[in-house]
């Protein structure tokens, strides 16, 4: 058997991993654009900050190809696949055979047509070169704008700060995180962003990039009319599934490529995995693009074992991240923000002095959605209550409690896999 995977990050090692349980002989390859060995995407931030170097940015060991059979073409771009022939092309020409193919191609930032976005100094922040570009250049940046205040941008911030960098956070909503904290929760991060020095303009955007003489930034004019000097400016409003190699393919597309739960597209033999993917949602059954590693990791497994014979079936996706501002941690999943008068029951807590925000967001007693703020020691067990469905009425009143555990389960539930799993 011939198997072929398009792209490197998590949902591709999920593919190899996935295979190689069910299949220990047959060929893999693996092509990627990218020219290192699989890294750690979350980790570019903390590369950037000189925390991590780039021994530590693995998220596998450097043997990983070797020790899975993976023929790897590092820096190698596919351009297309033919489905007829069962081939992907690459940009040289070369033609790949493939008996199973999986398109694990991940997102590509979003860049908006703002005049002067091809100024000198305007960058994305979304991958490892993107990083090492910064860092090289960070030491003659003084003022730097990120257009957006979600979570690509607040970890540019983050890299950033420990360069002295004078850094302004433009975002279009409310609040920064908008999208997976609520107006409390974003409140209390801003405010330690702030005591850090860091400017934030809410509600507005950038109309314009000003350029100099040469070319090269000297500034932004925002929505509200407010021109703000920079000499860098990062592009972090969001990614999007890259979805290029299958454009002008039978290959079905919404947002990004249709999957069933086995991974698979509607062309027999081609699966798709990670955020390049449009698989079903947990806790509504609908079909979305959730691009996250754990998710994406999944996805790749469930189609790696299903590319090679086996069974597997993906359960659904669960939006949840996890982010650290001002040294206060914050991991939200789910639901976060219900609409009113939907069924939602909304239970809160909130220490102002300790930073520390608890909520939790159940329908029909089940667990949909939670944020912590400060203390998130038990997240994994809300992440279980949610995955599981589990009915929290015995123990509703407890969810907020700092100590709530597995003890307030009720017995029959506390020797079920969820004490084991999600502790």
């Amino acid at each position: 058997m011939r198997y072929v995977i398009i792209g490197n990050s998590a949902a591709a090692v999920g593919g190899v991993e996935g295979i190689r349980r069910i299949d220990p002989e047959g060929e893999i390859t693996l092509v990627s654009k990218e020219p290192y060995p699989v890294y750690s995407r979350p980790l570019i931030s903390y590369f950037l900050a000189g925390q991590v170097d780039a021994r530590h940015m693995g998220y596998r060991p450097s043997s990983f190809y070797r020790d899975y059979g993976v023929a790897a073409l590092l820096g190698e771009e596919a351009e297309t696949v033919d489905t007829e022939k069962s081939e992907v092309v690459l940009m040289d020409g070369q033609r790949i055979p493939y008996d199973r193919l999986l398109i694990a191609t991940g997102g590509v930032p979003f860049v908006p047509p703002i005049k002067g976005v091809e100024s000198r100094g305007v960058t994305t922040f979304t991958t490892y070169d993107d990083a090492k570009n910064l860092k090289r250049l960070v030491r003659g940046i003084k003022r730097v704008v990120i257009l957006g205040g979600g979570l690509i941008g607040i970890k540019a911030m983050e890299g950033l700060q420990t360069h002295g960098v004078d850094i302004t956070v433009v975002e279009l909503m409310d609040r920064v995180l908008g999208l997976v904290l609520d107006k409390t929760a974003s409140g209390i991060l801003e405010k330690e962003l702030q005591k850090e020095g860091v400017h934030l303009a809410k509600e507005t955007t950038v109309r314009e990039i000003v350029p100099d003489s040469e070319g090269k930034v000297s500034g932004v004019v925002l929505e509200n009319g407010q021109a703000l000097e920079a000499d860098h400016v990062i592009i972090a409003i969001g990614v999007r599934p890259n979805l290029r190699v299958v454009e002008g393919t039978p290959i079905e597309t919404n947002r990004g490529i249709l999957v069933d739960d086995a991974m698979q597209t509607n062309i027999p033999n081609v699966y798709a995995a990670g955020d390049v993917a449009e698989a079903v949602d947990l806790l509504n059954g609908g079909r979305r693009v959730i691009p996250i590693l754990p998710n994406a990791y999944r996805q790749g497994s469930v189609a790696g074992i299903s590319m090679a014979g086996g069974e597997a079936s993906y359960l659904g996706g669960l939006v949840m991240n996890s982010v650290e501002v001002g040294g206060i941690p914050a991991i939200s999943a789910g639901i976060m923000n219900p609409p009113d008068g939907k069924g939602f029951e909304v239970k809160r807590f909130l220490d102002r002095k300790a930073h520390i925000y608890r909520k939790m967001v159940i329908r029909e007693n089940r667990l949909v959605g939670f944020i912590l703020i400060g203390a998130i020691d038990r997240a994994g067990i809300y992440t279980g209550l949610i995955r599981e469905r589990i009915d929290v009425r015995p123990f509703k009143r407890r969810l907020l409690k700092m100590d709530f555990g597995v003890i307030d389960f009720p017995k029959d539930l506390r020797t079920y896999k969820l004490s084991t799993v999600y502790m």
